[in-house]
């Protein structure tokens, strides 16, 4: 075990390599000019070199690009803000919170929700409550995390008056783009917990259990579900690195000061490095929470800790 974990974190080099390459990429060759976005545009030409100078901006893209690799790899340093000067580990650093919260309580609330309503369609197929749960499955699925999160202000914040419509420090707080950003989630959850269900309720196993007299009730939770749990495990991970850094439209829209944010926010400045550094951070968070499902499927299924052995 403990040498397959240290294969998959030799595994984040290249990963980090090709992210930082491809964003570095990107970024120069995006039209706009950082240091005049710093000054204003009322700024004098000279006063805009000079700041080019300072920032490094009038260097060759590869000098570039191997400095940035240099700093990162022998010091860990990924840059200060051209805006704020602020380094931009501590500019992530003080988003990560809010973010964490957001994605948590959006993870949450999709297994509160889509794991319970996949086993009871998949234990009671096509009745009434699976087709309408698959109905408001897809309508989740093909509704716009910014549509549906203007709707919950529209309904709960401004005509209700129940929750605040903005904001990320209380419960109350909390509820709204937690309930916005999880909906998608929710769906494409139960979705799976559906599928995955029915192909193990089907197994001849499960007719033993059900015949030697077992409660139905532990059939599904004990001997069913537990067996799903594997396509469950990896729809969870991928939704849950998705929402570290996939959550921009939530935030922006109830004004939450996360990583999304804070990106969206830079790219309008054309602030590169913490553009860098947050892009860095969502792929080496993502591969970890890759790294914790695989981990997790040994706990899961022992076959596969056989494997790991």
């Amino acid at each position: 075990m403990i040498k397959y974990v240290f294969r998959r974190v030799l595994l984040l080099i290249p990963v980090i390599l090709g992210v930082t390459f491809i964003v570095f990429t990107m970024l120069a060759l995006t039209p706009g000019d950082p240091a005049r976005l710093v000054l204003g545009e009322s700024a004098t030409d000279e006063a805009v070199a000079g700041l080019r100078s300072q920032m490094g901006l009038d260097r060759p893209f590869l000098t570039r690009y191997a400095d940035y690799l240099g700093d990162l790899v022998l010091r860990g340093d990924i840059g200060k803000s051209y805006v704020t000067k602020r380094p931009v580990a501590k500019e992530i650093l003080s988003c990560l919170p809010s973010t964490l919260k957001l994605a948590l309580s959006s993870m949450l609330v999709a297994m509160a929700i889509g794991i319970p309503i996949g086993i009871v369609s998949a234990v009671k197929q096509y009745s009434l409550f699976d087709s309408a749960t698959m109905v408001f499955a897809l309508v989740g699925i093909s509704m716009p995390v910014f549509w549906f999160g203007l709707l919950l202000i529209l309904l709960f914040a401004v005509r209700l008056r129940w929750l605040p419509a903005s904001g990320y420090s209380s419960l109350r707080q909390m509820i709204l783009p937690a309930i916005a950003l999880g909906a998608q989630s929710v769906s494409v959850l139960a979705r799976m917990t559906r599928s995955s269900m029915l192909e193990v309720v089907r197994q001849d196993y499960i007719a033993t259990i059900r015949a030697k007299g077992q409660r139905e009730l532990v059939v599904i939770l004990d001997h069913g579900l537990r067996n799903a749990l594997i396509p469950i495990i990896t729809v969870l991970g991928l939704q849950f690195g998705g929402l570290l850094g996939g959550a921009v439209l939530t935030e922006s829209i109830f004004s939450i000061p996360g990583v999304g944010r804070l990106l969206v926010d830079s790219i309008k400045m054309r602030d590169y490095p913490v553009v860098q550094g947050g892009v860095l951070f969502i792929a080496i968070a993502f591969s970890l929470v890759n790294l914790a499902v695989d981990l997790l499927y040994a706990y899961v299924d022992p076959r596969i800790k056989s494997q790991y052995k």
